[in-house]
């Protein structure tokens, strides 16, 4: 009988110190891209996208959040990314642009850095690369989605 009464006070106390001693959950991250329905269809090899005419060039559309940038990664290949950075990306500035070199997209308020072959993170403080959208291309015609 005694052996039983102290198994279910050990028991008791391991469960209350359990409860009172585990840390909260963390919150959950609130603050994230929003979906935005993107299906649009372009001719890349027309006058009016002359940035991406050629590999390596790249040109920002309308559409996703903030916008998106086409990148011609080959003859045949090519990268959309959301231009809504997703460091703080309910901020009025979370817009990256793509640098100098050609090659890289940069949020200027945060400092956050981006490779435009795939959206892959350079430099932080983003944690998560920028947000990449499906293409599809039967050499003339560009298809853009998700």
């Amino acid at each position: 009988m005694k052996t039983s009464i102290i198994k279910t006070l050990i028991f008791s106390v391991s469960f209350l110190t359990l409860i009172l001693f585990t840390p909260e959950c963390k919150k959950e991250n609130t603050d994230l891209i929003p979906y935005m329905y993107v299906n649009f269809y372009i001719n890349p090899n027309s006058t009016q996208y002359l940035g991406i005419n050629n590999i390596g060039g790249y040109v920002y559309v309308t559409g996703g959040v903030k916008g998106i940038i086409i990148y011609r990664s080959s003859e045949d290949e090519f990268v959309a990314l959301e231009r809504n950075c997703p460091y703080k990306p309910s901020s009025s500035c979370a817009t990256v642009q793509v640098d100098n070199s050609g090659i890289v997209a940069v949020d200027s308020c945060c400092g956050s850095k981006f490779l435009l072959l795939d959206g892959s993170i350079v430099k932080g403080p983003a944690t998560s690369q920028l947000k990449l959208y499906q293409t599809s291309f039967d050499g003339n015609t560009l298809h853009v989605f998700n």
